[in-house]
């Protein structure tokens, strides 16, 4: 019975102390950082062998509000990850703004992530993957992408960039 009581008392005496604990605070901004990018064959839903490329990034949100819900009908603003395409020009990188650029991807939207408990920071990787399905071996060259999110609260984060990813019809590269 004595041990019981023991068990008991230290139990307490433990809950107390990790209840003490003081929780971890980030900014309600979110930040991201560049991962890898990978480039690598895959076939396009026709059938045609195209080219696809792998965005990996990591972020953390302080306030957990990342991500939308699935768009309602009408609603216009649902893209939340944005992306800019810089080409390698005359030995510098030039942003594309053409909107018929094939490598030009349109923005994205990171579906709606919550956190459970008290904490509600959220850390995680996001992996966004390109089918460039008009893919054109002209198009090999050198690239990058710039790219950030926004939470729900319209907090927008910093902008990262991908590294130097030269594209080529014969290599799969991983960076």
């Amino acid at each position: 019975m004595k041990s019981i009581s023991i068990f008991i008392l230290l139990f307490i005496v433990l809950i107390a102390a990790v209840s003490c604990l003081k929780i971890e605070q980030l900014p309600d901004k979110p930040s991201i950082s560049f991962t890898s990018f990978a480039v690598f064959d895959t076939i396009d839903p026709l059938g045609n062998v195209c080219k696809g490329g792998l965005l990996k990034f990591y972020f953390e949100d302080g306030d957990g509000d990342l991500g939308f819900d699935e768009p309602v009908s009408g609603q216009t603003d649902t893209s939340n990850l944005f992306l800019k395409l810089f080409r390698e020009t005359g030995g510098n990188m030039v942003e594309i703004t053409d909107t018929t650029d094939l490598m030009r991807p349109s923005n994205y939207r990171i579906p709606y992530l919550e956190t459970i408990g008290q904490n509600q920071i959220l850390r995680g990787i996001i992996a966004v993957t390109f089918v460039y399905t008009f893919y054109n071996p002209a198009d090999s060259g050198i690239f990058r992408y710039d790219f950030n999110v926004k939470d729900r609260a319209e907090h927008y984060s910093n902008t990262s960039s991908t590294c130097i990813i030269p594209l080529s019809i014969n290599d799969i590269y991983t960076y």
